[in-house]
């Protein structure tokens, strides 16, 4: 049986495709997305990750019930210890946690990182690994995809949002890259145009998910 996955997913309504962190067609099993209240895009994509609430993660830690769990919002990568140790299941709070092994391939100079927010992720999300805060591009507030995630509309173009991502990225590049990182956990989607658009190896939320847990996401995800 393919392992279940639990997704602690922020207080948004915006369209969840495949290929995102909280969509069930992602997975090869069984999702779980338990809801966090007031957990909004506002209060958790901020600056000052320390005065998040972290009270309602931890009490949906106690519920959950996947093989993994996870977060829908990379911004909660500050307190990924911190939820880890109030669980004895895998958690995953962001794909910043890539850069563990990323940093013994990879120099902070050869790797892209895509957030969403760029001014609001700062050094203290990225834990032992500051020096790639550096090599830190984030959507335009005039881009498609942002307005959709921070206006939380209810309808997205997937066209208009692929142009987006592949753009910025194809405009960021250096010689030097060597690695891109989706620290997004809504930019999964659209990591075969990213690929095929820079010919760069992809490294995302849901590579993480499957590096800790075997079989949890479709391949098509994955490449």
């Amino acid at each position: 049986m393919p392992p279940k996955v639990t997704v602690l997913q922020l207080q948004t309504g915006f369209p969840r495709i495949p290929g995102d962190v909280a969509c069930p067609e992602t997975y090869c099993g069984e999702l779980e997305v338990i809801p966090i209240p007031n957990a909004t895009v506002r209060n958790i994509i901020t600056q000052t990750p320390d005065r998040i609430d972290i009270k309602p993660f931890e009490e949906a830690l106690e519920k959950a019930t996947g093989d993994i769990i996870v977060t829908s919002c990379g911004f909660l990568a500050y307190w990924q210890n911190y939820l880890a140790r109030r669980t004895n299941k895998p958690f995953i709070s962001s794909a910043l946690v890539a850069l563990k092994e990323l940093s013994v391939r990879f120099a902070p100079s050869e790797i892209l990182i895509l957030t969403f927010d760029k001014e609001s992720l700062g050094h203290a999300h990225f834990g032992d690994y500051t020096a790639y805060h550096t090599g830190t591009i984030g959507l335009r507030d005039d881009m498609y995809l942002r307005r959709v995630i921070s206006e939380d509309q209810r309808i997205l173009d997937v066209v208009k949002a692929t142009h987006d991502v592949t753009m910025i990225l194809v405009g960021a590049m250096l010689s030097a890259h060597r690695h891109i990182l989706l620290e997004c956990t809504n930019l999964p989607p659209y990591k075969p145009a990213i690929t095929q658009m820079t010919s760069l190896e992809v490294s995302d939320i849901l590579t993480c998910i499957e590096a800790v847990q075997p079989g949890s996401v479709r391949p098509e995800f994955l490449t």
